[in-house]
């Protein structure tokens, strides 16, 4: 118990950096680490419920990073209300949906469903124009009506139900509208908290959820506990090197931290 606690205290304070540096709220990194946590120790029933729990902590942990990072990026000065809302509003609604329906697929689908979306998410970024780089001169553009409508609505369904805060659909959405990776980062973490708090309340009250000690429905409490216990400071020392990563090579580390992700998803027998 303690080592696993340990290694939470410690992976969450890499959750507190990439919050900060790419605006993940830690999903990308807490789901591997619970799933990984939980199917290696005897806790009752872990293994058949450990991606649900995974996502929903996950969930519950970015609920308090991706505030406290927003919060900071205010301070800075570089949230831009006209990319945040109304598209948080739609977000919001789509986060709903996509919580309840994680409830009712399977433990495999859903680890199988967040390894295909990583790797969709690499490629997209990796072979289409406009995320690795952005010239200086290319001016940021509004978001269509119908992006901030029914693409708001995709990435809350599909990030409340893999428990990924959306970070990895609105980054590559405002960086192709010319924002520099500094605010494209900084805007998803607001864009993550509807996300967050949805599934969240889904997970914690869901009824087909085995809680076992320390878990209030699908959320493992102390999990995601030493995972904040982590990512808070980090998240206080880290948000002095927002803006000082060159463009490009933030880009690039984004979509190398993606890849590593999926490696570790993958070698975990995925």
């Amino acid at each position: 118990m303690l080592t696993s606690f340990l290694t939470l205290l410690s992976l969450g304070c890499l959750t507190g950096i990439t919050t900060v540096l790419f605006g993940f709220g830690g999903g990308f990194i807490t789901v591997p680490v619970v799933y990984g946590v939980l199917t290696m120790t005897a806790r009752p029933g872990a293994d058949a419920d450990a991606m649900h729990v995974a996502v929903a902590t996950s969930a519950a942990v970015m609920v308090v990073n991706a505030s406290a990072a927003a919060l900071a990026q205010w301070r800075q000065g570089r949230l831009r209300r006209e990319y945040v809302w109304p598209l948080a509003a739609f977000i919001a609604a789509g986060a709903v949906a996509g919580s309840f329906a994680t409830t009712l697929i399977g433990g495999t689908a859903l680890s199988l469903l967040f390894a295909a979306y990583l790797l969709v998410t690499i490629a997209d970024s990796l072979f289409r124009k406009g995320f690795l780089s952005v010239t200086q001169r290319t001016r940021p553009q509004p978001l269509e009506r119908r992006t901030v409508t029914f693409g708001g609505i995709g990435i809350g369904l599909v990030a409340a139900g893999l428990g990924v805060g959306g970070s990895v659909m609105t980054v590559p959405l405002l960086r192709r509208r010319g924002l520099p990776m500094a605010e494209a980062t900084a805007m998803a973490n607001p864009l993550s908290v509807p996300v967050a708090v949805a599934a969240t309340l889904v997970y914690a009250l869901a009824p087909t959820a085995a809680a076992g000690p320390g878990q209030l429905g699908y959320v493992d409490l102390t999990a995601g506990a030493a995972l904040l216990l982590g990512s808070l400071p980090t998240i206080a020392v880290a948000r002095r090197l927002t803006g000082r990563v060159p463009d490009r090579v933030h880009s690039i580390a984004y979509v190398a931290l993606l890849v590593v992700v999926l490696i570790v998803m993958l070698a975990m027998g995925l």
